[in-house]
């Protein structure tokens, strides 16, 4: 039996992971590092987890990669799955001593910067005529506008900080002014309009695409724009389209999420995301064509290989999203958001490993005590 080592056991990602793997054959290791862990994360008490290993430290710690390493080094070349960022690009920096010791999909140091900076993506989809919001390169003269850094993750911004909304010149003129305290040259774009999209694609060492799936945003916390915590799956191949070729013609390599408002292209997340949790509710073989692809077997993408129209939730995150609709005034999501109370799936809620959900049910009643 082949192993799979998934890092980063912390997050809701890598619980779905760690269940995708397990159901598809492989002996799957789950890591934490201490730093960034008080207590074992939910991932460690899955059914699925064959074995879980505590690294020392923390990932931002200089020993991680020789403990990583070593730790690999311990199996049959396993397939690596890098759920946090830091980790993945760890890996993207170490590429050939980690290739000695894993197999994995992981896109060069390059490549990544080039996707995390919202400019450079912007510009190559203009070259590649595909749809951007208008940005203004002096004060605008419309608004609502949105200023944005173009890597708010480098500057240790949480995803609900990493955007804001000007609605006038004055309003413009304090909030770039604060932005600028992250970003020299912040990004200032119109506000588009619409349901936030995600294309998830994976692609092989060739930047072949070889599975993708679509998420549509329900509802997001907090309301006025943040982390989703309701989302659809839905099929749109010309979105798929749109997706790989920005992907491709960067050479990736790997999983990313483009997101897409509007119907146009906003940034691109180019490692696990979120709602990735959502890739196990549909049905999506996404995970396991990852594992199949890094050990070097031939898959062809399949179109539509996944359920469209499955919901998913975050049950603590959402109901917050529901109140704070309530809070302003949106009546129509947070009727929506209750009705869904009785009929959508919890993200993380699976009838054959409980001991999971719940400790996850824990894990997350007690970040929101503190």
């Amino acid at each position: 039996m082949k192993t799979a080592v998934v890092t980063d056991g912390k997050y809701r990602a890598s619980l779905a992971a760690v269940r995708a793997l397990g159901s598809a054959g492989f002996r799957v290791v789950v890591t934490q590092t201490k730093g960034e862990a008080a207590a074992a994360p939910a991932s460690f008490l899955s059914r699925y987890a064959a074995e879980t290993r505590w690294i020392d430290g923390s990932c931002k710690d200089d020993a991680y990669g020789q403990n990583l390493l070593a730790l690999l080094g311990e199996y049959d070349t396993p397939v690596l799955f890098c759920t946090g960022a830091d980790t993945l690009n760890l890996v993207s920096r170490r590429r050939e001593e980690f290739a000695a010791v894993a197999r994995f999909l992981v896109a060069p140091p390059q490549v990544l910067d080039d996707l995390n900076d919202k400019e450079t993506v912007h510009q190559r989809a203009i070259e590649l005529g595909l749809p951007v919001p208008e940005e203004f390169a002096a004060v605008p003269d419309r608004y609502p506008v949105v200023i944005k850094p173009h890597c708010g993750e480098k500057v240790g911004l949480k995803a609900r900080e990493r955007y804001v909304i000007a609605e006038n010149t004055a309003d413009y003129m304090a909030k770039y002014s604060a932005m600028a305290r992250y970003d020299a040259d912040p990004i200032v774009q119109e506000k588009v309009v619409g349901p936030g999209e995600g294309v998830n694609l994976l692609l092989d060492e060739q930047s072949r695409l070889i599975c993708a799936f679509c998420h549509r945003r329900l509802r997001e916390y907090p309301a006025s724009g943040g982390p989703s915590t309701c989302c659809v799956s839905f099929y749109d191949a010309g979105m798929i389209d749109q997706a790989y070729r920005l992907l491709a013609s960067f050479g990736f390599v790997g999983m990313a999420m483009v997101e897409f408002k509007g119907g146009k292209i906003l940034e691109v997340n180019p490692r696990v995301w979120g709602s990735f949790p959502l890739s196990v509710c549909c049905g999506s073989p996404f995970t396991a064509l990852y594992a199949n692809a890094a050990l070097g077997g031939s898959v062809d993408y399949t179109p539509q290989d996944f359920r469209a129209g499955v919901k998913m939730r975050y049950l603590f995150n959402d109901g917050m999203a529901v109140f704070d609709y309530l809070r302003h005034g949106k009546l129509r999501p947070a009727l929506a958001g209750i009705a869904d109370f009785f009929g959508t799936r919890e993200a993380l809620n699976q009838a054959d490993d409980k001991a999971a959900y719940r400790a996850y049910l824990r894990d997350t009643l007690r970040r929101h005590g503190q």
